[in-house]
């Protein structure tokens, strides 16, 4: 990670949100930075549709604050904005430049919700400020773990804190009554799609306090990222990437190697657990009746 941050400019940085069904639901998207140095090796933000160039540089926008807070006064209606689809918004910079923190607190005023996603611990810092945002508006936290163990994680996820610093973070979140769960995304075939692992994850989530657990049986490798992922593997994994090749060639999507037997062994995991994993449960437990108008602040 380099000393000092650099600063590129942005004219708007609340952007509208259209929901899939198949995702977790939310108005408006925020990325305050750009770029990720978390390292982690299956990254689709790395993909070349994104034109993000020197993807493992983070950089921050200039005058993000300023330019949120225009941004939230401009829309006719509040909502939920989510933060970290692209990139981590609490990467290591986050510590001292607390950007993230003051976009929750402009939130938090003018009556918005907040989405988190992340691999940072970091988040839990901000357990206070997410409280206050959900006794008015909607809130959910997604941590992203994608496997149980702590040697795992460091081998594919190497800049990121290892997984049980993430679901420490969840306890943290889920005992400051924040709607906070697991992302086990990606499944990496031949790495982590084993009932071991699947399993484990899940039972840790409850165990860490978590409300949800949501899961897609794949990874997505696309151009330029795909060549990234073979040459860790390449390094990490000699020999892996040729069963890739071979099984996969240059699909948008590796599914895992079974996809039935492990969606079936999640599904039972989570019930066993009293886990919500399904998409439209996990939403109906968050979302909140937003605020129609923006007349007046906190």
């Amino acid at each position: 990670m380099e000393n000092e941050i650099e600063y590129i400019p942005a004219k708007t940085l609340v952007t509208a949100y259209k929901p899939s069904p198949h995702w977790f639901e939310y108005d408006y998207n925020m990325n305050i930075y750009r770029g990720c140095c978390h390292g982690c090796i299956y990254c689709d933000s790395r993909s070349d549709c994104y034109r993000i160039e020197d993807f493992d540089r983070v950089r921050a926008k200039e005058n993000a604050l300023q330019i949120i807070n225009h941004d939230l006064l401009s829309k006719r209606k509040s909502g939920i904005v989510a933060s970290g689809s692209m990139s981590d918004p609490y990467n290591p910079f986050e510590e001292k430049l607390r950007l993230t923190r003051g976009a929750l607190e402009l939130f938090d005023r003018y009556l918005y919700g907040a989405a988190i996603f992340t691999k940072s611990n970091l988040i839990a810092r901000d357990a206070d400020i997410l409280s206050e945002i959900s006794s008015h508006s909607s809130v959910f936290c997604c941590l992203s773990i994608t496997c149980a163990s702590d040697d795992l994680s460091l081998k594919i996820e190497p800049n990121a804190p290892p997984s049980s610093a993430r679901f420490a973070a969840v306890r943290a979140l889920s005992d400051a009554g924040i709607y906070v769960g697991v992302l086990l995304a990606p499944i990496l075939p031949f790495i982590t799609d084993d009932d071991e692992n699947i399993r484990t994850t899940v039972k840790m989530a409850r165990n860490a306090g978590a409300a949800f657990v949501y899961s897609t049986l794949g990874v997505t490798l696309r151009a330029n990222q795909r060549q990234y992922y073979y040459d860790r593997l390449d390094e990490l994994f000699p020999g892996l990437k040729y069963r890739y090749i071979r099984g996969f060639g240059n699909k948008y999507f590796y599914n895992s190697r079974d996809i039935p037997g492990l969606q079936a062994i999640f599904a039972q995991e989570c019930a066993g657990s009293g886990m919500v994993h399904k998409m439209r449960d996990i939403v109906r437990g968050y979302r909140k009746s937003e605020p129609e108008q923006l007349s007046f602040f906190r």
